[in-house]
């Protein structure tokens, strides 16, 4: 497929676009699990040792690929094989139909026109819902059962990844894609994410539900 969006070098190849519009997304087929991307966001926002804002979900562990898909997890899948060990970036994808958003009872979870996933620490009550609604496992609770948490029984205030919103806003890429070494981690619109899977012969390792949530009607430009 091709895009007529301009194309921005960054220090990441993975990084296409920022701001208004962008989406994060995974290339599994990328990721070597080297841990980078949650130390460069950790030290970037000064998240607690003991917290995270992503993670790498490590599936099938140990397992080798049928043979002939090593290192070709999302054909495999496609094919109905065995994809072997994959790791998985996961963090807040900033979804444009965020089940998170739907199902927050005091609006503390909002998705912004610049497409931006936010929340509002003065609103959260901690209720959780947000944690059972997203199928990625973005949604944090760190202060669970401290303070007030543990007289109501809420989960405390809800964190989670922002996209690095002031770091796009100076034209800056987020902290995770920026310093992950195989551009496993990208960062654009719908269309150069989809084109830069394509160039890499790569694919989704999503299904076609939670590639509605994250990209909506876009989800179309990953339709083979």
């Amino acid at each position: 497929m091709s895009t007529n969006e301009p194309r921005t070098q960054r220090m990441s190849e993975g990084v296409m676009s920022t701001g208004e519009g962008m989406r994060i997304f995974p290339d599994v087929e990328a990721c070597i699990d080297c841990g980078g991307c949650v130390v460069a966001c950790k030290r970037t926002w000064d998240v607690p040792a003991d917290e995270q804002r992503i993670s790498i979900t490590t599936m099938l562990e140990g397992q080798e690929a049928d043979q002939g898909f090593n290192g070709k997890q999302t054909r495999a899948l496609a094919e109905g094989r065995t994809p072997g060990e994959t790791s998985l970036p996961m963090q807040c994808y900033h979804c444009e139909n965020a089940p998170c958003v739907s199902v927050c009872p005091t609006d503390a979870l909002q998705k912004r026109d610049d497409g931006f996933v936010t929340v509002s620490d003065d609103l959260c009550v901690g209720c959780q819902y947000c944690l059972s609604a997203c199928p990625f496992g973005a949604p944090q609770f760190p202060d669970a059962d401290d303070g007030v948490a543990s007289i109501v029984g809420s989960g405390g205030t809800m964190d989670k990844c922002t996209g690095c919103r002031s770091r796009q806003e100076a034209k800056k890429g987020p902290a995770c894609a920026e310093e992950c070494a195989t551009n496993a981690i990208l960062v654009g619109s719908a269309s150069q994410i989809a084109d830069e899977l394509d160039k890499r012969e790569s694919g989704s390792f999503f299904n076609d539900t939670a590639l509605e949530i994250i990209f909506g009607d876009d989800a179309r430009f990953f339709t083979s």
